[in-house]
């Protein structure tokens, strides 16, 4: 009697032990399954793992920070229809894709964001930048109003549409064509990018 009870505590404690790791067994799985498609989080600012655009939806590729001087100024992350690694083949590409940028720091101003962005395009063009003057004007006119800290601003392109820059979901404005799109984006992913580890970052894929 004592034989058979202990046999029968002995097989409902090995039979607990494999659901146990079948339990962990799938609870790994949905992790890397979730993580896989993760939203990010830098500087307690979430990049949704997601975008919905007007073609449907893009996935994060990668996020990063924004640095000059060891100051952090603002979080990037690059959204795309497919994930990638290429950088040169994202500037290139005539399909939807986006970047959002969340301000971190008071120290980004209109005046501050302009003037980067006149240094980003000249590196982005190689210095040809009087072919699209007119549209890198328009660019930094959305840049006009006051930036605060939490401003969210997202550049989107959409094939045949341009590319349009949102301020905290409010469209600003679109700009035309597909060589302007490839000098924006380039800003961040050129081989001369407005910061290295920010673009490492956008290209994690």
């Amino acid at each position: 009697m004592g034989f058979s009870f202990h046999k029968q505590l002995y097989t409902c404690l090995e039979t607990i032990k494999t659901l146990n790791m079948k339990h962990i067994l799938t609870f790994l799985i949905a992790a890397i399954a979730l993580t896989t498609n993760a939203q990010l989080k830098i500087e307690n600012v979430t990049l949704p793992a997601k975008m919905t655009v007007s073609t449907g939806e893009l996935v994060l590729n990668g996020g990063g920070l924004r640095e000059k001087y060891f100051l952090d100024l603002y979080v990037g992350g690059l959204y795309l229809k497919a994930k990638s690694t290429n950088a040169d083949a994202i500037i290139k590409a005539d399909e939807a894709m986006a970047i959002k940028l969340e301000i971190v720091s008071k120290l980004i101003s209109s005046d501050k964001m302009i003037e980067a962005i006149d240094e980003g395009m000249k590196k982005s063009t190689d210095g040809k930048i009087a072919e699209l003057s007119s549209e890198i004007a328009a660019f930094k006119s959305a840049f006009n109003e006051e930036i605060v800290i939490g401003d969210v601003f997202n550049l989107v392109y959409i094939p045949n549409e341009g590319l349009t820059i949102f301020k905290n979901s409010k469209k600003v404005k679109t700009i035309k064509g597909l060589k302007f799109k490839q000098a924006a984006f380039g800003i961040w992913l050129c081989n001369d990018p407005a910061d290295e580890d920010l673009k490492e970052g956008m290209l994690k894929g």
